[in-house]
């Protein structure tokens, strides 16, 4: 029998039984919500000498469809502002499918939360680029998110005690 590399996922040839593999397959990829607004077009439109504030937000959620089938959406805000005013402000929430098989119990959250987002992420970026262009901005093109780091502080704010609670 072939050793796997350190770190691979155990696969069929490996000592579980076969079929018993650990299996993630994207089922489907969908959006699911998109909106773009441009509440001053078309004097939002116009070359301006100051360069626009983006704020970006991202969420992530998961939810069990059926055994082993997950519906895990991303969730996209990015607000623009010049001065005071708005420029423009996108949302959309992008969502995948996904059938986890054999995975054991403490690594699905994980598993949902971050290698599923990262997943999807390209698809939502390009989809923010888009709209965005076809609203009469230059792209908005969102830098990678570390969703490792999102998934942690996710999880941190929710195993913290409530303020005053000992």
């Amino acid at each position: 029998m072939a050793e796997a590399p350190p770190g691979s996922l155990p696969t069929d040839d490996d000592e579980r039984a076969p079929g018993q593999g650990l299996s993630l397959v994207v089922n489907a990829q969908f959006v699911k919500d998109l909106s773009f607004e441009n509440p001053r077009a078309p004097a939002s439109l116009v070359a301006s000498k100051e360069s626009p504030q983006i704020d970006v937000n991202v969420n992530v959620n998961a939810r069990n469809l059926s055994e082993g089938v997950f519906e895990v959406t991303l969730a996209i805000r990015a607000d623009a502002r010049i001065g005071d005013e708005p420029a423009f402000i996108t949302e959309l929430v992008y969502g995948g499918v996904f059938t986890v098989m054999n995975m054991p119990e403490d690594t699905l959250r994980p598993i949902l939360l971050i290698e599923c987002p990262r997943l999807l992420f390209p698809f939502a970026r390009r989809i923010i680029a888009d709209v965005t262009r076809d609203g009469g901005f230059p792209p908005l093109f969102i830098n990678p998110i570390d969703f490792v780091a999102l998934y942690r502080r996710q999880f941190a704010l929710q195993d913290q005690p409530a303020a005053g609670q000992a």
